[in-house]
C-alpha cells in the first residue's frame, strides 16, 4: 500500500466545513466574520509519550484529545486539523483502528481533518488543531488578577497512577488500574466549559505537564502568585479512596504527575456563580483549589493557613 492509497482509505474525507480539504496542495480555510482562529500543535513520539503496546484506536483518540485541550484552554470552539504521521511501515490493522479513534472525537467535536503528511520513519504523530473565538473572547495565560479564585476541572493525578503501574512501581488492584489506565489512554479534552467559561475566567490553561507548572506559567506570564489549599488538592484523585493511596504519591501525582489534561483557571469571587454554572451545563466537575496573591510565589497552604514545604516539580521534556 503506498502512501496516497493509504490517505485515500484511512483520512480522506469530504470537505464538511472547508472550503478546499485534502486533496490538493493547501487547505483553504474561510473564517467566520466576527470571529478570530487560535493554531495549536503538539506531537506525540513513541517510547516518550505513549507505550508501543497501546491500543491504536486510543492512541488515535488521545492524539487529537492532547490538541483540543490546547483549544480549550483559550476557551476556543475546534474547527479542523492537520495531521502529519511517520510510520515505520503501513500496518492495516494499525491503520485502520487509528483512524477509528482518531476520527471518531474528530466527529463528537465536529473538527474537520483538512490535510497533512505522511512518511516512512519512527513512530511519530503530529498534530496541527485550528479553533475559533469570537474576536477578542480569547482566555489567555497573562490576564490573572490577585484576588482572583483558582479553580482546576475534574481530577488530577491518575494517569500518573496507571504510568507508575506500567513501570512496575506500584501495585493497586486491578478495577483502580482500569481506571486510571482509561484516564491515560483516553483524555477527555474539555472545550464545552473551555468555551463556556468565555466572559467569565481571566486566565486558563490545560494541565498536560503537572498542575503546578501548568498554574505556573499563567501566574509568570500574570506577574502574580497563589496560595493552594491542600484540603481542596488532596481530594482531588478520582481512585484515591479505592485503595490505600499513601497521602504522599496521591498529593505528588495530583501537583506534578501529568499528563491529565483538565483545565486550570483563574475567575473573579464575583464569578463563583457563573463558574459554577458553567460547570452545570458542562456536566464537568470544577474545584476551588486557591486563590491568586500578588506576592509572586506559588505556595501550598494547610488548613490554618502555614506554609507546606515541599519539592513538587512538573514535567520538562528537557530538564
Amino acid at each position: 500500500m503506498g502512501e496516497f492509497e493509504l490517505i485515500e482509505r484511512y483520512f480522506k474525507r469530504p470537505s464538511r466545513q472547508a472550503a478546499v480539504g485534502i486533496g490538493d496542495d493547501c487547505a483553504i480555510w474561510t473564517p467566520r466574520p466576527g470571529y478570530q482562529l487560535a493554531f495549536s500543535a503538539d506531537m506525540l513520539v513513541e517510547g516518550r509519550h505513549f507505550l508501543p503496546t497501546v491500543n491504536p484506536q486510543l492512541l488515535g483518540h488521545k492524539a487529537l484529545a492532547v490538541n483540543l485541550s490546547d483549544l480549550a484552554a483559550c476557551g476556543a470552539t475546534p474547527r479542523a486539523f492537520l495531521l502529519s504521521l511517520s510510520l515505520p511501515r503501513a500496518d492495516e490493522a494499525w491503520l485502520s483502528g487509528f483512524s477509528q479513534g482518531l476520527l471518531a472525537l474528530a466527529d463528537a467535536q465536529a473538527c474537520e481533518l483538512i490535510g497533512g503528511d505522511t512518511t516512512q520513519g519512527p513512530l511519530n504523530i503530529a498534530i496541527t488543531v485550528m479553533g475559533e473565538t469570537p474576536l477578542g473572547q480569547a482566555i489567555l495565560r497573562r490576564t490573572a488578577q490577585a484576588g482572583d479564585d483558582v479553580y482546576v476541572s475534574g481530577h488530577l493525578g491518575d494517569a500518573r497512577l496507571a504510568l507508575e503501574v506500567f513501570r512496575g512501581n506500584l501495585n493497586v488492584p486491578q478495577a483502580v488500574f482500569e481506571v486510571a489506565r482509561a484516564r491515560m489512554e483516553k483524555p477527555t479534552p474539555r472545550t464545552a466549559l473551555g468555551a463556556s467559561l468565555r466572559g467569565i475566567a481571566s486566565a486558563m490553561a490545560d494541565v498536560s505537564d503537572g498542575l503546578l507548572g501548568d498554574l505556573g506559567h499563567i501566574l509568570k506570564a500574570s506577574g502574580v502568585g497563589a496560595q493552594l489549599s491542600l484540603q481542596q488538592l488532596s481530594g482531588l484523585m478520582l481512585t484515591r479512596d479505592d485503595w490505600d493511596c499513601p497521602r504522599e504519591c496521591g498529593l505528588r501525582w495530583v501537583l506534578s504527575g501529568g499528563d491529565d489534561y483538565e483545565l486550570v483557571f483563574t475567575a473573579s469571587p464575583n464569578a463563583q456563580h457563573a463558574v459554577e454554572a458553567a460547570a452545570l451545563s458542562t456536566g464537568t466537575r470544577v474545584t476551588r483549589i486557591g486563590r491568586v496573591t500578588e506576592d509572586p510565589h506559588l505556595l501550598l497552604v494547610d488548613d490554618n493557613g502555614d506554609v507546606v514545604p515541599h519539592d513538587f516539580r512538573s514535567f520538562d521534556h528537557f530538564a
